[in-house]
């Protein structure tokens, strides 16, 4: 494959994504404005682009309620309450740390669901346990808390905007799960 077909096709590959990411942000948005339910984000690298996709529609301000970067541990610790036993045990880049990070999104921001994300999105930084493309995101609904790994491939972009992508629909599977109980 010559480099202009590569690059046409990682263009072809965003402009999938970003208009998935549209997608997905207009069906999250009904879902919340249905079941009355606010939204608070935590991130760390995805760098704030899950909320910037839900801040992009018009009228957010009725779900959204914010979103915090917490790029570093100390952001985490001081604006999440994630516990430093949880860095030091885990990593930033666990299960444990989306979920606190998660729940303290939820608890400090008193929105009701909170979705956390947290990874290696390179090109450096990756390990043999923890390799670039990894990332764990975590969601809170209410009291309820749950988290998921990713592998993701491609460069550093690509891996954050499929991390947006598997944000919003983690969201999208727990708003249609609370509408479905209530239904």
């Amino acid at each position: 494959m010559t480099d202009t077909a590569t690059e046409s096709t990682a263009a072809d590959s965003a402009g999938q994504r970003a208009r998935l990411t549209q997608d997905l942000a207009a069906r999250l948005a009904q879902l919340s404005l249905g079941l009355s339910v606010d939204i608070t984000t935590a991130e760390s690298c995805t760098g704030g682009l899950v909320a910037a996709a839900l801040t992009a529609l018009p009228g957010s301000s009725g779900w959204f309620r914010q979103g915090v970067v917490t790029y570093s541990n100390e952001a985490k610790m001081s604006l999440l309450s994630v516990p430093a036993g949880v860095l030091e045990q885990h990593g930033a880049v666990s299960e444990a740390c989306v979920l606190a990070m998660a729940a303290g999104a939820r608890r400090e921001s008193g929105a009701r669901v909170a979705v956390s994300v947290s990874g290696v999105a390179g090109p450096d930084g990756g390990s043999a346990a923890k390799p670039v493309g990894t990332v764990w995101i975590g969601w809170a609904v209410g009291e309820q808390l749950s988290a998921e790994i990713f592998q993701f491939s491609g460069d550093r972009q690509s891996v954050r905007e499929q991390a947006v992508v598997e944000a919003l629909h983690g969201i999208i599977e727990r708003l249609d799960s609370m509408e479905n109980n209530l239904a």
